[in-house]
């Protein structure tokens, strides 16, 4: 018996159109896991919004499949600010979700090069991401990706039923300029 053959994934910019496809993939991580700390999943004109501001100075991308009905939306990552003080401005935070049954099947990889490579030509410096504990899928990619563990928010949310604990992962793009210059402002 010969194994399927591997599905094509393509990467894009994400549109408003995307908007309810992506609602429709986060709505179980907010309801059914630690994962995210909603507790009411966003509907498609909050996810319509978000992906408007993420694209004016971040960026998000989805990741699609192609089928009988046409593309369909399996993935999407993000960035958005870091903090909103200025000095922060170079960094920005990261998160990406899959179909929960794609979970480490490669899309995340794919979709953190792809979403770093425009980062990176924006200008930014520094990603961190957040990861709620437990969750060896998102440690596990963030540490593929890169990413250094640099700290545990211990007992910072509080879902389904226990405290949760929060842990950071930072990761450098790009290179600095020369010392005590200010790099070139994110685009």
């Amino acid at each position: 018996m010969s194994s399927p053959a591997p599905v094509a994934l393509s990467v894009r910019d994400a549109t408003a159109a995307d908007a309810a496809a992506c609602s429709a993939l986060y709505a179980p991580y907010v309801r059914e896991t630690v994962i995210s700390f909603e507790s009411e999943p966003p509907d498609a004109a909050e996810l319509a919004r978000r992906i408007a501001s993420a694209q004016e100075r971040h960026a998000w991308v989805v990741a699609e499949e192609a089928g009988e009905q046409g593309p369909r939306v399996v993935a999407y990552a993000y960035a958005g600010p870091f903090s909103g003080r200025a000095a922060y401005r170079w960094s920005c935070e990261v998160s990406v979700y899959a179909e929960l049954g794609r979970r480490r099947s490669g899309v995340g990889r794919l979709l953190y090069a792809e979403l770093f490579a425009r980062l990176e030509r924006r200008g930014y410096r520094s990603l961190f991401a957040g990861v709620a504990e437990p969750n060896a899928p998102s440690a596990g990619l963030h540490a593929a990706m890169g990413f250094e563990r640099v700290g545990t928010y211990r007992r910072v949310g509080f879902k389904h039923g226990a405290w949760r604990d929060v842990t950071w992962w930072q990761r450098t793009l790009g290179e600095d300029g020369p010392a005590g210059e200010p790099p070139t402002e994110p685009r």
